[in-house]
């Protein structure tokens, strides 16, 4: 831990509500937070406003000014410092994850920060950084005390196993931990309730339990509520998100969680949750 959470900000909706986020999550850690612009935005922002005499450095302090208030709103005994970003954004962004303990950023917004999601910045983010990116897609209205891990025991799912864990106690909240598999075959119904599929449920169930144990173990204050589907993770995760407040992924995986990020499960769960999301990369010296 680093005692730091950094923000990209580029004054948009959901950068606002990552700033607020950050600062939150920040001041539960007794962390500093750094809120990052990138000035590309600031150039596509004043086009047509009444900024346009203004120069771009004056226009592009005073959002940082701004953000630092909202901040400051969220959370006023942490340190807050505001930086313009340099050169291309994303590699600015992951040079600052190295020295973090997260890295947040909105789910969409406008310039260098434009289509998050299915962007540039947010793909070459999510699964690349340092660290934790944490996708914020709107403000928080409602705190429901539940963090979802979705894991099946790749190395990375084990490090967003990891960060789920220390975010549930740090928020004091449960952790819901989502192993989802599915059959190797059209539909799990074709074997009805025969002894074939009920031997294979109690197999992946016992894999879950030892997956979990070692964390068990390490956080036997956590409060975890196992979830062990027969479903898409795609679809278990998303639904879970509804009564969440944070959802961790790892960044790639093996099974229903294979190439998260890059590929169809993770990539899905940053479209369709309903809360922030968290997505892990494994490292090798971790271990």
């Amino acid at each position: 831990m680093t005692g730091l959470i950094v923000v990209g900000t580029d004054g948009s909706a959901p950068a606002t509500a990552a700033v607020e986020w950050a600062a939150e999550d920040a001041a539960r850690d007794g962390a500093a937070l750094k809120i990052v612009h990138e000035p590309w935005s600031t150039l596509l922002s004043l086009s047509g406003s009444e900024e346009e005499n203004d120069p771009v450095t004056g226009y592009a302090d005073r959002l940082l000014a701004t953000a630092a208030q909202r901040a400051r709103a969220r959370a006023s005994d942490i340190e807050i410092t505001t930086a313009l970003a340099t050169g291309a954004v994303v590699e600015r962004l992951r040079s600052e994850s190295e020295r973090a303990d997260a890295l947040v950023v909105g789910s969409r917004g406008v310039g260098g920060f434009a289509g998050l999601v299915l962007g540039s910045v947010g793909l070459g983010l999510a699964g690349h950084a340092a660290g934790p990116v944490v996708v914020v897609r709107a403000p928080v209205s409602t705190v429901h005390g539940v963090v979802v891990a979705g894991f099946d025991g790749s190395e990375h799912s084990q490090a967003a196993l990891e960060y789920a864990f220390s975010r549930a106690r740090q928020r004091g909240s449960r952790l819901r931990a989502v192993y989802a598999w599915q059959m190797p075959m059209p539909s799990p119904y074709a074997l009805g309730y025969s002894p074939v599929l009920e031997g294979t449920f109690a197999d992946e169930a016992e894999t879950a339990r030892r997956l979990l144990a070692p964390y068990r173990e390490r956080y036997p204050d956590v409060v975890v509520e196992e979830s062990i589907v027969c479903d898409h993770p795609v679809r278990v995760l998303s639904d879970a998100s509804r009564q969440a407040d944070l959802v961790v992924v790892g960044s790639r995986g093996l099974g229903g969680f294979a190439s998260a990020v890059l590929g169809s499960v993770s990539h899905a769960v940053l479209h369709r949750a309903h809360c922030p999301v968290a997505v892990v990369r494994h490292h090798p010296d971790e271990r």
